[in-house]
């Protein structure tokens, strides 16, 4: 961007990473595994700790919010693996079924939990509902504010992100977030950071790329978008990005990312302001 050009000029939509970018799925995640296991473990209800194997029992007895906080970490990287596969793979196998955020929730934590000994802790339909924690994930501080300001500002504000619409409608409801749009990767059979998602995201909202810019807390999804053209918006967020500090560093001197909101300052709200800035300059 040169020094006298506006950041983002010519945008008109603003599409948002969820997942870290959005909400704090760490958070979440982990205090819903351990608020259910403790739940479970402690209750006299049928289905609960009367019925679990002892050898389960005493394992899931000792596992801390820290044991649980890593379970939570594990399962979103089986995430990563799993988008990351079916992004590169769907277009050399275009007959390949495509499968859900949803469905790999369910059948990753279904694993996770035979690969930690802890098969039968949870009955088959409280593994499902829990698989569901993902459509409940809370917010940043930040995030309602800002996303309100940016719509103010006239931007059109969309998700753009891997989980299944289904799941993006469901959460925002639930942490009340105000988006002008839905968009997720499942319109297009595929899942960041295949090019078919960003340049079909535009099209969804007939826009050209270079009017639409990416919000997100991680690097490789915003080097994507802006190799299918669009403006980006980094928004640091704790323990989200995947990128050695080494290359980040590079990065912010290269200086690609249009607008970089760091971590001590405040997310969406300090990008919404410096968007609101610029504009009438």
């Amino acid at each position: 961007m040169t020094a006298h050009q506006q950041p983002l000029q010519n945008v008109k939509a603003l599409f948002f990473d969820v997942f870290g970018t959005t909400v704090d799925w760490r958070k979440t995640v982990t205090r819903a595994l351990h608020t259910s296991a403790t739940t479970t473990l402690t209750s006299s209800k049928p289905n609960s700790n009367k019925n679990i194997p002892a050898s389960i029992h005493t394992k899931a007895s000792t596992m801390t919010l820290e044991d649980w906080a890593t379970f939570a970490a594990v399962w979103r990287e089986t995430y990563h693996a799993f988008t990351r596969t079916v992004a590169a793979s769907l277009d050399s196998d275009p007959a390949k079924p495509y499968k859900t955020v949803d469905q790999h929730h369910h059948d990753s934590l279904i694993q996770l939990l035979a690969d930690n000994g802890l098969t039968g802790l949870w009955n088959d339909e409280e593994v499902k509902e829990l698989s569901l924690v993902w459509h409940r994930l809370d917010p940043w501080a930040d995030t309602c504010e800002g996303i309100r300001s940016l719509n103010e500002l006239g931007y059109i504000t969309s998700t753009l992100s891997n989980g299944n619409v289904g799941l993006l409608r469901n959460m925002a409801e639930y942490a009340k977030l105000e988006w002008k749009e839905i968009v997720s990767a499942e319109m297009f059979a595929s899942y960041k950071p295949n090019p078919k998602v960003y340049l079909g995201a535009a099209k969804k909202l007939g826009l050209q790329p270079e009017e639409c810019g990416m919000v997100a807390a991680h690097l490789k999804d915003l080097e994507a978008a802006r190799g299918c053209g669009f403006r980006t918006v980094y928004v640091e967020r704790a323990r989200e990005e995947a990128w050695e500090e080494e290359k980040v560093i590079q990065t912010k001197k290269d200086a690609w990312v249009d607008v970089w909101v760091m971590e001590g300052e405040n997310g969406f709200v300090t990008a919404a302001e410096r968007l609101g800035q610029a504009a009438r300059k």
